[in-house]
């Protein structure tokens, strides 16, 4: 069973955790955290964009002017694409980009890539993160004893104001919640920083 140290804001250690072995300790499947990735960024698609053919403008109807004899060149509607104001050729539709993806696979990935993160010693577990004021300096000074100045994602259970306010100025670090999470954004930042609290919580969600 994978075990990790529990550290204070000053980067002590003052504890150690047994991580559950079917969430941070399966061999991360990269396939299925590449489908969820494709089906999240997918889904964040609009795809709203859309312009009309010659079908569809405004137009059409009556010839511009006779085949033969103005010495202009051959017209049969000002639809036409070769026209201001005409259709578009292959006009871009509106339409659906989603995926769906099996609830069953969507937790494989996730517990794939908290996996990675044990194994890259990329995860950090707080005791607790707590900060009277929000204080960007103090954020800052947390990360650097913890050893994870760069390219952070914090996850706490719940959304915490203050935490979030004193993450906000910092390049690369993000702040989130347990119900939140999601395989992309572990992906995206370096280290993932969990307090206690939160670590529990995503032992509960994530079990088989």
């Amino acid at each position: 069973m994978p075990k990790t140290d529990i550290l204070n804001k000053q980067g002590e250690v003052v504890g150690e955790v047994e991580l559950s072995e079917e969430i941070f300790g399966i061999e991360p499947n990269e396939p299925v955290v590449h489908q969820v990735v494709v089906a999240q960024l997918a889904n964040k698609r609009q795809g709203t964009k859309g312009t009309k053919t010659r079908a569809e403008v405004r137009g059409g109807g009556k010839k511009p002017w006779r085949q033969k004899g103005t010495g202009r060149a051959r017209a049969g509607s000002n639809t036409s694409p070769v026209w201001v104001g005409g259709g578009v050729v292959f006009a871009p539709k509106a339409r659906d980009y989603s995926k769906k993806v099996n609830k069953k696979v969507k937790n494989l990935a996730m517990r794939s890539v908290f996996s990675d993160k044990v194994l890259n010693n990329e995860l950090r577990v707080l005791d607790a993160l707590t900060l009277e004021a929000p204080k960007t300096k103090e954020m800052i000074a947390v990360l650097g004893a913890i050893e994870a100045p760069k390219s952070t994602l914090i996850v706490t259970p719940e959304k915490d104001e203050v935490v979030l306010r004193s993450s906000n100025n910092i390049p690369k670090v993000q702040t989130t919640t347990v119900g939140e999470l999601n395989v992309y954004d572990m992906l995206k930042y370096d280290n993932l920083v969990l307090t206690k609290d939160a670590l529990d919580k995503i032992e509960e969600v994530y079990k088989k």
